[in-house]
């Protein structure tokens, strides 16, 4: 009895060998000054959604780069000390003639 067990869990291990496929991920991850210059590009404020995991605000201004940071979402928790800002970037859209900014947190 046994070996029939065996047999028959050893069919479906080769059935199931057999008809697998392989999936191959591929996960991008970019700085925040890429994604700032990607959004100063297009003129549109959005998450770009390759921040590898970490917590990500994303902010625009008129005013200047530092306007900009201030706007980030999660900035005055960071000011707060809640989070701690690893990673920034900053830039100027001719588009909508202001700056963009992302800052990354952990």
């Amino acid at each position: 009895m046994k070996g029939f067990i065996a047999a028959v869990l050893l069919a479906f291990a080769v059935c199931g060998v057999a008809g697998a496929e392989t999936v191959i991920v591929t996960t991008t991850v970019t700085t925040a000054q890429q994604d700032a210059e990607s959004m100063a590009r297009t003129g549109v404020l959005r998450h770009c959604g390759r921040a590898g995991g970490r917590r990500e605000g994303i902010g625009f201004s008129t005013a200047g780069p530092d306007a900009a940071e201030r706007a980030c979402c999660f900035y005055t928790d960071a000011m707060r000390g809640r989070y701690r800002i690893v990673e920034r970037g900053v830039a100027y859209s001719t588009v909508r003639r202001g700056w963009f900014a992302c800052i990354r947190y952990e």
